[in-house]
């Protein structure tokens, strides 16, 4: 996603006028923001493990209005990797970043988790 995010920023940014769909009730220009609000700026943090059950939110919706909205009338090869990403997305949001993780290192529990795996290590 980082690599679909970074033309987008650099397209936000620049002095060219935005010539992106408008979608839903947003306009072309805030349409744009929001995506690379989640195709950059969030793909960073999932990539790090940071806050990633709430940073695959905006990337659902992005992928969904994607898949579901904007190539719905494309052929399925063209919707078919925002569908792809969606997978993807959903299964993070349920199952969460996992071990090497900055969630993970941040954890409270990470401690609680260690004794109780060393209990578990003594008793045996």
């Amino acid at each position: 996603m980082l690599t679909h995010g970074t033309p987008r920023l650099a397209l936000l940014v620049g002095d060219e006028p935005i010539e992106f769909p408008p979608v839903l009730f947003l306009s072309a220009g805030m349409s744009l923001f929001v995506n690379v609000f989640a195709e950059f700026f969030c793909s960073l943090f999932v990539i790090i493990g940071l806050g990633t059950r709430i940073t695959v939110i905006p990337l659902m919706v992005v992928m969904a209005v994607a898949g579901f909205h904007i190539h719905l009338r494309d052929q399925f090869r063209i919707q078919e990797m925002s569908l792809h990403f969606l997978l993807v997305y959903v299964v993070l949001f349920v199952m969460g970043s996992g071990r090497y993780s900055v969630d993970s290192w941040l954890s409270p529990n990470k401690i609680n988790d260690r004794n109780l795996e060393t209990k578990k290590a003594v008793a045996v």
